[in-house]
């Protein structure tokens, strides 16, 4: 039987994730990208694998939950073909108590988790003491511990899958025709185009700026401290994230916002004084007017399909997205919810 063509066009992690799915069902798969991997907003330095809280139930949290417990066999794959890591950890979630409200809300979505979740994780409340030393400071000495989440270091987790995909025979080509099925999965610049091609806006670039700290809590939990994500990576450096930016004039400098956001962690964790800023980061991410990734045809462009929005959501959703999408273009078998389809942001 001759092998199915496909063309992924766009080799941050969708793209990368995508033609990663449908290599391994046994297609030919051309992957395209004049940038190069990682290029755009997947070469950050964050890597937050976090769910949303479990409650008020839908198809876009499902599909989340779904994708987070594909993660770490999709990632054990992708490392066992290349010989590269990832820097996949799951290796949980902080988030510190403040008050009798926020106990009030952690205990009910404790409880609606063990529902929800299947018992494959747990979202509990427990007591800094009981934690360990790499806690966020709480002002009721207690802490939400959600056993889900996940980290990683988004270029490594580029770089393991391009590595996974040339074990196969795939490049990265800058430019090529296209052949077969055509899978665009091309970002922020992508959604300014469909939407300058369907005459309506469906979406925006959001910028966000972030930054590494060469500071070494190992396998330790990531904290979530008054809006910030600090994940800690395996290679002993600590990210720090993130801003959101609709209005911007540099889509990649990094300016006093993210100064405030460096003194807001330090505030939040006093143990990273003195850790030094290695990196500073800024980009542009993808977001759909749905606020969910849009997936499926290209409306009234036949043979092509969109794979986008990921905003801040995208590695975690990968796996997921990477199955939906070859599920479709290569089964003819249509898994993706109505909320992420891109009829839903017109």
């Amino acid at each position: 039987m001759a092998m199915t063509d496909v063309t992924v066009r766009g080799a941050g992690i969708f793209g990368l994730s995508i033609a990663w799915a449908c290599a391994r069902r046994g297609a030919k798969v051309r992957l395209i990208d004049p940038f190069g991997p990682g290029a755009g907003a997947s070469g950050g330095v964050v890597g937050a694998l976090a769910p949303h809280v479990p409650e008020n139930w839908n198809a876009k949290k499902a599909f989340q939950l779904d994708s987070l417990l594909m993660a770490e066999p999709f990632w054990h794959d992708v490392q066992a073909t290349g010989g590269l890591s990832p820097g996949y950890g799951r290796t949980g979630r902080l988030q510190p108590i403040n008050d009798d409200r926020a106990l009030e809300l952690a205990r009910q979505r404790a409880g609606t988790a063990r529902d929800l979740w299947r018992g494959l994780a747990t979202w509990q409340v427990r007591k800094i003491s009981d934690v360990g030393p790499w806690t966020p400071p709480s002002a009721t000495g207690l802490v939400i511990h959600d056993t889900l989440s996940a980290r990683m270091h988004p270029r490594q987790a580029c770089a393991a899958l391009v590595a996974a995909l040339g074990t196969m025979g795939i490049p990265i080509e800058t430019d090529a025709p296209d052949r077969g099925p055509v899978i665009h999965a091309t970002g922020a610049a992508g959604l300014t185009s469909l939407g300058a091609e369907l005459g309506k806006p469906i979406g925006n670039a959001v910028k966000g700026q972030a930054a590494l700290l060469r500071f070494d809590a190992a396998d330790a939990p990531q904290l979530f401290v008054d809006g910030l994500h600090l994940i800690p990576h395996a290679d002993g450096t600590l990210a720090i994230g993130s801003t959101s930016e609709r209005d911007f004039t540099d889509p990649t400098g990094t300016d006093a916002a993210l100064g405030v956001l460096i003194e807001r962690a330090l505030t939040a964790l006093p143990i990273l004084h003195g850790a030094p800023v290695i990196e500073r980061w800024a980009g542009l991410r993808p977001r759909a007017r749905s606020r969910a990734p849009m997936l499926g045809p290209w409306p009234d462009r036949r043979g092509h399909f969109i794979a986008n929005g990921g905003f801040k959501i995208g590695f975690g959703m990968a796996p997921k997205v990477a199955q939906v999408m070859a599920d479709l273009v290569l089964d003819n078998r249509d898994g993706i919810p109505t909320d992420f389809r891109v009829e839903a942001s017109m």
